[in-house]
């Protein structure tokens, strides 16, 4: 039950903030809180976090909702509700988990720092220009316009204060720390409010039921415009992510039970599917009332169920309370929510943790703040996949020159993202003018379409050269056949013809007879193919000199008696099967 309490008071200034901030009325942020606690607080899937509306979904709603109208507002919820629980059917709630913690961050502070800029202006009892840009744009012109009118200095004086307030609530010795520190801004604002001489903007609150706005068929209507359909694609994208990063964040929290995220995901549907019925803000899960919530001690769903009831028999019974609110001072509230997302102290932590990872999050950020938030977030998707993918591909190409012999060394995972330093390689070996070259692949363990083009063009093209021989060394992983329908060809024998059908391109090296499955054949003089397994017979090689040894898979040379190229290494059974794994 106390707990309860304390996340009822938590909730209800940033409920009336966050609907303020959105460009809707006050109303429907309790409504959406209301539904917060007692439809999803009941639902099975997260035991402790609460939900309701977020200040990390006000710019997007503020920005639907200049651009479609509030009425439209209910549709896109509602599809979005509807488009959550489908995704949490499925079970694909644990997908959105699949996400690079940068680009999380990067989305969050995203939404922080357009926050914080555009509530500077409601909290000076200021209108805000429009886009982030613009509002950063036109800041100085904001404080000018605020120090010469007093009635908005005083208005600021209350958002500075209450900002000021929420960052040192916490260093207030005794058991004064455990009011919520809006709560007391509030009670604060309204007490300087009331003053004489005091003519700061209040908050305009009507009738609860009043306010619900149920789609009718002319909005319905709308689904068939593509901006409607990316509005809800965008909302349930942000508001699942924001509510199961919440979940795993809150679970952090407390020992007790772990969120269940498809059935989490079906239960934030079902919380916006009648949000969008009653025309009504979308929800998530929020940060703030969920630790609220767990450090006053909850244990059951009673308590965030609770508080949407308290939050419902408040607005009732009690509306005209809510009326003398600064508008100030909420806006205050949501500045220091916004700091909170933006989290300045993280962008340093990452830069020395991972750089290529604070890259990632800057980029979201900057993206976000310029363009819109799922524009912002698909960027930092995009540059987390493309940093993943450089960092998979991790290739060590190296070339020497040895003698007579230009060779090139190639480990680790090759695709075309290392294509570039896969060509430098073979056209400095190229341009050696050596007799002999030797493309040693031993080491790698992937080769993509693009590297394998590539060796194969070079091998061609310097095969066709009078006086230049090729040797080409790869595991079998890389080479074996994708069909092996025949029983297998003798590889001596296929050395010998130029026709073996292991090619580590899938096809024949070139035209001539069948080869034959006598295994003493050696290869001839011309052979320049080379195909190497050397997990030995009864744990020895047998090198007979001749140009040809004999091991489990049979290794074989161009003539030098070693019964293996020169300077290929040989290693065990275990690194071999390593290497083919």
């Amino acid at each position: 039950m106390s707990a309860s309490l304390v996340v009822f008071l938590v909730a209800l200034p940033l409920c009336i903030g966050v609907a303020v901030a959105s460009g809707a009325p006050a109303e429907l942020g309790i409504i959406t809180g209301v539904i917060g606690g007692l439809v999803v607080g009941m639902t099975p899937g997260s035991t402790l976090q609460v939900s309701g509306p977020a200040a990390g979904l006000a710019a997007l709603v503020a920005e639907t909702v200049e651009a479609q109208g509030i009425a439209m507002l209910g549709v896109i919820v509602l599809g979005a509700g509807i488009l959550q629980i489908a995704l949490g059917l499925i079970r694909l709630g644990r997908m959105f988990q699949a996400t690079s913690v940068a680009v999380v961050q990067g989305m969050l502070a995203g939404i922080g720092l357009p926050l914080m800029v555009s509530q500077s202006y409601p909290l000076a009892d200021n209108k805000a220009p429009g886009t982030p840009i613009e509002n950063m744009l036109a800041f100085p012109g904001l404080v000018a316009d605020t120090l010469a009118n007093p009635q908005a200095a005083i208005a600021a004086g209350l958002g500075i204060a209450t900002v000021v307030l929420s960052f040192v609530w916490k260093k207030v010795p005794g058991p004064v720390n455990k009011i919520p520190a809006a709560l007391v801004a509030v009670g604060l604002g309204i007490g300087i409010a009331a003053l004489p001489g005091v003519e700061v903007k209040t908050l305009q609150v009507g009738n609860l039921l009043a306010a619900i706005q149920v789609p009718g068929p002319e909005q319905f209507a709308g689904l068939a415009d593509p901006a409607i359909l990316t509005a809800i694609v965008t909302f349930t994208v942000i508001a699942s992510a924001e509510s199961l990063f919440t979940a795993a964040a809150v679970d952090r929290m407390h020992d007790g039970k772990r969120t269940q995220y498809n059935s989490e995901l079906i239960a934030q549907g079902a919380g916006n599917t009648i949000c969008g019925i009653l025309g009504s803000l979308p929800m998530t899960a929020v940060v703030a009332r969920s630790s609220a919530n767990v450090q006053s001690g909850a244990k059951t769903r009673l308590s965030r169920t609770l508080h949407g009831l308290w939050l419902l028999a408040f607005a009732l019974l009690l509306p005209s309370v809510l009326a003398l609110i600064p508008i100030s001072v909420l806006a205050g509230v949501l500045v220091h929510s916004g700091w909170k997302l933006l989290a300045p102290e993280q962008f340093p932590k990452m830069w020395h943790q991972d750089r290529g990872e604070f890259i990632v999050m800057t980029l979201t950020t900057l993206a976000i703040v310029a363009t819109a938030l799922l524009e912002g977030v698909l960027i930092g998707l995009a540059a987390g996949i493309v940093l993943a993918a450089l960092r998979m591909s991790q290739t060590s190409v190296e070339h020497t020159i040895e003698g007579d012999t230009a060779k090139v060394v190639m480990k680790g995972n090759a695709t075309f993202l290392r294509l570039p330093k896969l060509i430098d390689a073979l056209e400095a070996v190229g341009a050696s003018e050596k007799e002999r070259i030797r493309l040693d692949l031993m080491g790698v363990t992937h080769l993509d379409h693009a590297c394998r083009n590539q060796v194969e063009e070079f091998v061609a093209q310097k095969r066709a050269t009078p006086g230049v021989r090729v040797e080409l060394l790869m595991p079998n992983e890389l080479n074996a056949p994708k069909a092996a329908k025949e029983p297998a060809r003798q590889p001596e024998a296929a050395a010998a013809t130029g026709a073996w059908s292991g090619d580590p391109f899938g096809g024949s090296l070139s035209s001539g007879p069948e080869p034959m499955a006598d295994p003493s054949a050696g290869p001839g003089p011309t052979a320049e193919w080379y195909y190497l397994d050397p997990r030995p017979v009864n744990g020895h090689h047998d090198g007979y000199g001749d140009g040809h040894s004999y091991g489990d898979g049979h290794g074989y040379s161009d003539g030098y008696g070693t019964g293996y190229p020169e300077g290929v290494d040989l290693f065990d059974d275990h690194r071999w099967d390593e290497t083919r794994r």
